[in-house]
């Protein structure tokens, strides 16, 4: 996979900040709790092409850390519980933030245990087109279903489905940790504000956050 053209994070201060969203699904049950082991999630499939995974949520310590902390969060619906400083260790992140989603998915390959659990796919185009979208989407439903989280570094500002902004000009990590309506809808966990810990957004508008970076996924 390419990485030139997966641009370098750099979460700044101004990056942090974002308006609105509201708490919802499982993250608001589990924010202080223990995650729920990967046999749980399993059954948390619905008849309406929906399923959410049970995220043990932890914010970020600081403007630098979402690459770890998204990463941490991931691995939380697994039952893991790793500490963001020795995420940050392994994935090389400094205060200038985290490389890209290739520093990224070789540390969610070990900590799952497997070699192969995770692939890094990468979204070159400024904007997504419907092929990348779809294949999005069908990756997103297929990690989830598989019981982990899809881990993503975006970039620029996008608007939920409540309507509420979430800008991070400067780039962000977030994980996908659940959808509904076959993919259509997608749950995100947002480590930069406790307050905003969790919201959806349409699948298309993930895909075009994601444009010119990647995500980690199944």
């Amino acid at each position: 996979m390419r990485t030139d053209l997966i641009r370098k994070t750099a979460l700044t201060a101004a990056g942090l900040a974002f308006t609105g969203g509201a708490i919802v699904g499982p993250i608001t049950a589990a924010y202080a709790a223990e995650a729920k082991p990967a046999s749980q999630t399993q059954s948390d499939r619905k008849p309406s092409g929906e399923r959410q995974l049970g995220v043990r949520y932890e914010a970020q310590p600081n403007f630098y850390y979402c690459g770890p902390a998204a990463a941490r969060n991931a691995l939380s619906v697994q039952g893991k519980n790793i500490s963001v400083d020795a995420m940050a260790k392994e994935m090389g992140t400094t205060e200038a933030g985290t490389n890209s989603i290739n520093d990224i998915t070789p540390v969610l390959n070990k900590e799952t245990g497997k070699n192969d659990a995770y692939r890094s796919v990468e979204i070159s185009s400024p904007d997504a087109d419907a092929k990348q979208t779809d294949k999005l989407r069908a990756d997103i439903v297929k990690t989830v279903d598989d019981g982990r989280a899809v881990v993503a570094n975006i970039a620029g500002t996008t608007t939920d489905t409540d309507g509420a902004i979430h800008s991070f000009e400067g780039g962000h990590y977030i994980s996908v940790v659940g959808y509904r309506d076959n993919g259509t809808i997608v749950t995100i966990a947002d480590s930069a504000d406790p307050n905003t810990a969790s919201y959806e957004v349409t699948v298309e508008h993930l895909a075009d956050w994601i444009a010119t970076r990647g995500y980690a996924t199944s």
